[in-house]
């Protein structure tokens, strides 16, 4: 499936994975607004070039889903130089990490890992979605490390909730892996790889399996009803719903 890559991408020297979710069919035949929902990557190793090109955007509020240890080793990035409100809002919490090891295994990405996160407290994925509520016409940056799987499954939530088919969560889910090439040069060249882990290792290190959202996704079907239904099971309100349709939505 076709998702125009290149016109949702921001090709940034520094930070990757960069994009937008605008244009994608919705609710009712309405489509996703462009330019109000961006996802990506850490944002600390962001050129000067980088940050003039994202202040065009005009970001408003940064949604850091990063563990205080990330943050504290990566820093919150310069987007706060360029008007945006930063806003740390951990999915998974300190130590999590661990606990989804105990629970699914050190297996690295996966949909059964995805859904191991619903095991932790909901109340970060009610919080994270009021702020997308109220963010209005104010274009924000939902990010994690790699912008792949905290990102991948918030946003997921987020086109749920947009009516977005599930075959165009899925592919949006995958256009990480289009930018992997990019990223992989960009660490060898600047730091090299990583200890004891080859290139090709490091490459599938920073992708995502073909099949790890289409498991998440039916795991929430056999175990909630789907996106929507898990929702609304942890709180999350209609008129969060509504409001989230409101702001993301095209009239």
């Amino acid at each position: 499936m076709e998702l125009d890559f290149e016109r949702r991408h921001l090709k940034l020297e520094g930070c990757f994975n960069f994009r937008d979710i605008g244009g994608y069919p919705a609710v009712d035949g309405r489509k996703v607004r462009w330019g109000r929902y961006f996802r990506s990557g850490r944002q600390d190793r962001m050129t000067d070039a980088d940050l003039a090109t994202v202040s065009e955007i005009g970001i408003r509020t940064q949604i850091d889903l990063r563990r205080s240890d990330e943050i504290a080793d990566q820093g919150r990035g310069p987007l706060s130089d360029v008007g945006a409100r930063y806003i740390r809002h951990p999915v998974i919490p300190d130590g999590g990490t661990e606990t989804l090891n105990n629970l699914v295994g050190a297996t690295g990405i996966s949909g059964e890992r995805y859904l191991g996160y619903l095991t932790f407290d909901p109340t970060p994925w009610i919080g994270y979605l009021d702020l997308v509520a109220s963010a209005g016409d104010q274009p924000l940056l939902i990010h994690c490390t790699a912008g792949k799987d905290r990102t991948g499954i918030t946003t997921a939530f987020v086109l749920s909730i947009l009516g977005v088919p599930e075959e165009i969560i899925i592919a949006d889910y995958l256009l990480t892996n289009r930018d992997v090439p990019r990223q992989v040069e960009f660490v060898e060249a600047n730091f090299g790889l990583p200890a004891d882990m080859s290139r090709d290792a490091l490459v599938k290190a920073t992708g995502v399996p073909d099949d790890a959202m289409t498991v998440f996704l039916g795991g929430l079907k056999r175990d909630h009803g789907g996106p929507i239904e898990y929702l609304r099971s942890v709180g999350v309100t209609d008129s969060t719903f509504d409001a989230i349709r409101g702001t993301l939505l095209e009239s």
